[in-house]
């Protein structure tokens, strides 16, 4: 089965907010984790926000230099997969990966405040299509919950 290209729309929280639940809720189907920063510089903030974004939950993870097979959640700079991940967060205007049909589910990520990011999102939605896979676009609604959109 060809893997489920979700484009998240971030409009009322920021990526810090949205991602560790989806990371959880990831983990919870027994999937494991890559998350891919389009930011280098950003990745010991989003090592910290996986280590203190819930006083009483913390996600297991590792940075990629220091991941072994067995990690459940990995945060990336580049597109490889050292964990065998089932799903590929793609945050910070990351690009594609080259192998983005062996995925289960990859989700991109991008700030709707961010014109260049937008404009970036929409040629990935291109991209997608030309490769004959199915994308999904959500949006979140004011209570917080995520709705596709058509």
């Amino acid at each position: 089965m060809p893997a489920e290209i979700l484009f998240y729309h971030l409009t009322r929280q920021p990526l810090d907010a949205v991602l560790p639940p989806l990371v959880e809720k990831s983990l919870g189907r027994g999937w494991k984790v890559v998350i891919q920063s389009g930011n280098p510089e950003r990745i010991p903030a989003l090592d910290a926000l996986l280590w203190t974004y819930d006083d009483a939950s913390f996600l297991p993870h590792a940075v990629e230099s220091e991941a072994g097979p067995d990690e459940p959640v990995v945060i990336a700079a580049g597109a490889t997969n050292p964990n065998a991940a089932a799903i590929r967060f793609l945050v910070e205007r990351a690009p594609l990966p080259d192998d983005l049909a062996t995925y289960e589910r990859v989700v991109i990520m991008f700030d709707g405040h961010d014109d260049e990011a937008v404009a970036e999102a929409r040629d990935h939605w291109k991209t997608v299509k030309g490769m004959g896979l199915a994308g999904t676009y959500w949006q979140q609604d004011d209570d917080g919950r995520w709705n596709k959109k058509a």
